[in-house]
């Protein structure tokens, strides 16, 4: 089975069950500037999970595009992406676990399905916490007995933190591993119940605990029920929620992979031409075993790069551009590694293009290439600059070398360190973006050409001291930086996401109908909002949207919600960013006379609840093209 095939296969299923398919949404976060990226499928279905009515009905399935950031370090290993597929199915107040655990396991196990061996597949349920007050998911764990049950397996519960035993099938994780959410400090949470499939069989029975089983590569999880039952209060609290919602996710990556008979997300069709590129521009085998890791950090952080370029994003030195500029940097620092030394990010971005492009329509853009070719010519010239300085650093007669005692030796035996080397090697990687490695290569270089040993191990701590500082400085500059967000629609928030409509039609008003929405951000305090424009605005252009937003304010005006397909809304001459893809039904929120917009978040009922005076306090560029304005609602 193809991954193209996979992912069919799952839709087709989950139509089947009476789901609207959905299509994905973008992998920068439309309504929540709390995170960087979309991160999961339920991501962009936060407002509905919290209650609101999504248009097209209780029952959603799709294939989400997400990015996580927190595994960059661990890719190169067999299962951690930057980028990667969910495929998922929710329930908004419908159905709940039997339903969910019932479709999970006939998805799995059945041979028009995915026919996976039912003697492979172990599940992992909540063992409860006494401290939160929730007690084990015994539901779960009685149903999934009965799946097993049906074609006569005993299913074993292995308690928390145990061994396996021989009929162990059913493990019990903790809060930390298999309870979710919620995704801010309040919100939907629930305890969640864990797929994994034996990778290596052949082994025998299992051996230690669950843990011990996939930091060993031997389990690998395909799949993720959530059950929603609780809301997090800000009193830290636990509450069931009237709307008991399910949230489910399989990893494409992953289940391709056990598919596929592997051990290993790159050896499948997802990656394995974009490694034969990489194999054919270096020169190199991906079966030596010092290359596959640069291989797969090469085409795991390209396919990221490109489908954060297509979603809007640009390189920079800050939020979502510096995650982009630093995916790209690495990959050709790998690049470096592998003998790469001309351009070579945007040949693999066509490899990527051809996979995906008829999936993900909006990946076919030239502008990728285009920036991707800019952004390596930049770093590649910043590689120049740096490895200039170093050979500047390394033939300055007056550095000091440092000696000092080896072992028991009484004799002072030469070990090769600058005295500042670290301010020098951080200055480059926080300045110039060059990278630490190739820092320390081109020490241990001149080391070996006069003789002596070198010490790596204090650099690299005096570098990391260096980094620390540095990260808890920007962590304290940055604290409350997203305080709110949108995500939570809170009040404030929402009255201020509607007054970010009404900015919008009074921008198109008074600039022209070029303008749309780029991005934004808002919170309870304030409204951050990027728009396509080339020019800075006047003063008297800025004075007239005030102008044409209070008047809105001051109309009492009812906001009208209207459910349409969206070609009905661009007929109604509703925004919206008509080049993305949408469902077969939108929300169209209209406050008459003033803006009429297709939307998803939380809205006023009547703009008199918006209490305040609208202003614009700073209109600056945001990046080639766009402009970006920060607006408050004050009394």
């Amino acid at each position: 089975m193809t991954a193209n095939e996979l992912r069919k296969k799952y839709l087709e299923f989950f139509k089947e069950k009476e789901h609207a398919i959905i299509p994905s949404a973008s992998v920068v976060p439309e309504n929540d500037p709390t995170v960087l990226f979309t991160t999961a499928g339920m991501h962009p279905l936060v407002p509905y999970l919290m209650g609101e009515k999504h248009p097209l009905g209780k029952r959603l399935a799709n294939s989400q595009k997400c990015i996580r950031t927190g595994d960059i370090d661990d890719v190169g290993d067999n299962r951690h992406l930057t980028f990667f597929e969910m495929l998922g199915n929710w329930s908004l107040g419908d159905y709940f676990k039997r339903e969910a655990i019932e479709w999970s396991w006939e998805f799995m196990t059945d041979s028009k399905w995915l026919g996976l061996d039912p003697k492979r597949i172990y599940i992992t349920v909540f063992a409860g916490d006494g401290e939160a007050g929730i007690s084990r998911d015994d539901d779960s764990i009685g149903i999934w007995k009965e799946q097993y049950e049906k074609v006569g397996i005993e299913a074993g519960v292995c308690e928390l933190d145990r061994k396996a035993e021989k009929n162990s099938r059913i493990f019990l994780l903790g809060k930390e591993d298999n309870f979710w959410g919620p995704a801010g400090e309040t919100g939907p949470c629930g305890p969640c119940s864990e797929m994994f499939y034996d990778v290596r069989p052949d082994e025998g029975e299992l051996i230690g605990t669950h843990d011990e089983m996939v930091k060993s590569f031997r389990l690998m999880e395909i799949w993720n029920d959530v059950f929603m039952e609780f809301n997090k209060t800000s009193a830290g609290s636990y509450e069931k929620m009237a709307q008991q919602n399910v949230d489910t996710g399989m990893g494409l990556e992953r289940t391709i992979t056990v598919m596929s008979g592997k051990e290993n997300v790159f050896d499948t069709d997802l990656f394995l031409p974009i490694i034969q590129k990489i194999e054919e521009l270096s020169g190199k085998k991906y079966a030596d075993e010092e290359n596959k890791k640069p291989m797969r950090i090469i085409a795991d952080h390209i396919k990221a790069a490109v489908f954060i370029i297509a979603d809007g994003v640009e390189p920079s030195n800050v939020q979502r551009g510096y995650v982009l500029r630093r995916l790209i940097r690495r990959a050709v620092r790998q690049g470096h590694l592998l003998g790469i030394n001309e351009n070579f990010t945007a040949e693999i971005a066509k490899v990527v293009q051809r996979m995906y492009g008829e999936i993900y329509l909006e990946i076919a853009d030239d502008k990728i290439l285009r920036i991707l070719e800019e952004e390596e010519n930049k770093f590649r010239k910043t590689l120049e600059n740096g490895l200039d300085k170093i050979e500047k650093y390394l033939n300055n007669p007056e550095k000091n070398i440092i000696f000092r005692k080896v072992g028991d030796q009484a004799q002072e035996a030469p070990v090769f360190f600058y005295s500042d080397a670290a301010d020098l090697v951080f200055d480059l990687y926080q300045t110039n973006g060059f990278p630490f490695e190739m820092s320390l290569e081109e020490l241990k270089k001149r080391a070996i050409s006069i003789g002596v040993s070198f010490d790596e191990g204090r650099l690299k701590k005096e570098f990391d001291e260096r980094l620390e500082k540095h990260q808890e400085l920007s962590r304290t500059a940055s604290a409350g930086m997203f305080k709110g967000g949108l995500a939570d629609a809170k009040e404030k928030t929402t009255q201020l996401h509607t007054a970010a409509h009404l900015m919008l039609a009074g921008l198109r008003k008074v600039l022209g109908d070029h303008i749309h929405q780029k991005g934004s951000n808002i919170n309870g305090e304030r409204i951050r909002f990027d728009f396509s424009h080339p020019d800075k605005m006047t003063e008297e252009q800025k004075k007239a949207v005030e102008e044409y937003v209070n008047a809105a304010l001051k109309e009492n005006a009812e906001v009208i919600m209207e459910e349409m397909t969206p070609d009905e809304a661009r007929e109604a001459g509703a925004e919206g960013a008509f080049e993305h893809k949408y469902g077969d039904m939108v929300k169209v929120y209209e406050i008459p006379g003033f803006s009429k917009e297709i939307c998803g978040g939380p809205h006023v009922k009547n703009t008199s609840e918006i209490k305040g005076v609208f202003r614009i306090t700073k209109e600056e560029s945001s990046s080639a093209g766009v402009r970006r304005i920060k607006a408050v609602v004050a009394e």
